[in-house]
């Protein structure tokens, strides 16, 4: 019986690499087979998925996984510029270690945020409205102007987080800031995500206007719960493309 259990736990299911993390990698050898250096465009996306075989979302995700990592820049109307070279396994090891954080930084992002609109609703000023409002239109205008909306999206929450005065919670989100920047620039990254995103701000900002405690921390949370619906978190390759040979 103790043999059937050992033989048991030893045959367990092989984990297939996500369809976006292999792109990732093949990115990687284009790269360096290219011989790209810092400053160099990679193809487009339209013809890096037909090369692939996968599709421009698919690309578009494994994009957004290196720009997270600082190795490219998605730029609107001029593509993917390379910012530096950096070694396949290396990239690929900082990319599961992001997939391994993401969780804790969502985690966080409900502990403090919820209670920073919470907190906003109760005590924010018509100023502290103003900038709120001011952060929202300058979103607007990113994504109409073609952007994601990151700058938008960074100056709302910083708005509400101001909004709450609170200098304890307002340190706590300061040094949170560099991992809540990887995480906006992969959620943004998501097909369809700004505008959802502008919504959610719209809700939460509504009901700090209403003075609406309640109201502000429920918009805050189901926000948040939308926008760190990523790519990393997903856990099953997209069955509907073959994986990347």
């Amino acid at each position: 019986m103790a043999r059937e259990r050992r033989e048991s736990k030893s045959l367990r299911p092989i984990a297939r690499p996500r369809l976006y993390e292999q792109l990732v990698e093949k990115l990687c050898e284009h790269i360096d087979e290219a011989g790209l250096r810092a400053g160099d465009r990679l193809p487009p996306e339209r013809e890096l998925a037909a090369q692939l075989g996968v599709s421009r979302v698919s690309v578009g995700q494994a994009l957004v996984a290196l720009e997270v990592q600082g190795i490219i820049d998605v730029r609107h109307g001029d593509g993917a510029v390379l910012l530096e070279t950096c070694p396949e396994q290396q990239v690929i090891a900082a990319l599961r270690a992001h997939q391994r954080r993401l969780p804790e930084i969502i985690e966080a992002r409900e502990a403090l945020e919820v209670k920073l609109a919470a907190l906003a609703a109760e005590r924010r000023t018509d100023t502290d409205l103003a900038r709120i409002d001011d952060s929202l239109a300058f979103m607007d205008a990113e994504i109409t102007g073609g952007g994601r909306g990151e700058e938008g999206d960074e100056r709302f929450h910083a708005s509400v987080t101001a909004a709450a005065h609170s200098g304890l919670l307002a340190d706590l989100m300061k040094e949170l800031s560099p991992l809540i920047l990887e995480s906006r620039i992969e959620s943004l990254g998501q097909p369809g995500r700004p505008r959802q995103s502008l919504a959610g701000h719209h809700r939460i900002a509504e009901a700090i206007r209403a003075r609406d405690a309640g109201g502000a921390a429920e918009a805050m949370l189901a926000h948040i719960r939308l926008v760190s619906d990523v790519a990393a978190l997903r856990w099953n390759p997209d069955e509907s493309e073959a994986p990347v040979t």
